[in-house]
């Protein structure tokens, strides 16, 4: 959906949404929710604040809508990864260093989008990164509990944590070499864990 938005004289140019949430979710991923304010968006999305209230409601209400893409475009695969088709311990591996190559993907935008933002000011945005984050969670826990029942909140939990390190590291800086590391060796401890 495109609308037109007046740029003063001559012809009104179109703003495309979808194309915002593209250019806002670059912002957000690189400076932290908190850090990006509604002047930064409308100046990097070409339009004024009448606009772009009309257009998403609110700053927590863009970051909202880049959360549903980012789910789509940037997440972590989980569904297909934990498939039933192959052992979990390679399964809950190869969670981990996804997590270490999406995080360290992009120098300038590291680290999960989600995980940095259930730590933001903002009680709306920080619910729902929260939500996203907890269906993940939850995804992790029911293919453990598919397979192992006891295991699966000890299992999940190792993994969850194991994935916001990741997260915390690449935005200090680590590289993907030393992500991958952390994730292998934390691969390798789930394999002695998880019953053959």
């Amino acid at each position: 959906m495109t609308t037109k938005i007046s740029a003063g004289r001559g012809r009104p140019r179109r703003f495309d949404p979808d194309e915002a949430v593209v250019t806002a979710q670059r912002l957000f991923h690189e400076k932290g929710y908190d850090a990006v304010s509604v002047a930064d968006l409308t100046k990097a999305l070409g339009i004024n604040p009448p606009s772009f209230y009309a257009a998403f409601g609110s700053k927590a209400g863009l970051y909202t809508r880049i959360l549903d893409r980012y789910a789509v475009t940037g997440a972590i695969p989980l569904k297909k990864i934990l498939g039933p088709d192959r052992p979990l311990a390679e399964s809950l591996a190869e969670v981990l260093e996804e997590a270490a190559r999406c995080y360290a993907a992009d120098a300038a935008a590291t680290g999960c989008m989600v995980l940095e933002g259930i730590r933001c000011n903002d009680a709306e945005a920080r619910d729902a990164a929260r939500g996203f984050h907890i269906a993940a969670q939850e995804l992790i826990r029911n293919a453990i509990a598919e397979r192992y029942p006891e295991e699966a909140g000890r299992l999940a939990d190792y993994v969850c944590t194991t994935m916001a390190g990741l997260s915390a590291s690449a935005r200090d800086g680590q590289g993907l070499e030393r992500l991958l590391a952390t994730a292998r060796l934390a691969g390798k401890a789930l394999v002695h864990v998880i019953p053959a």
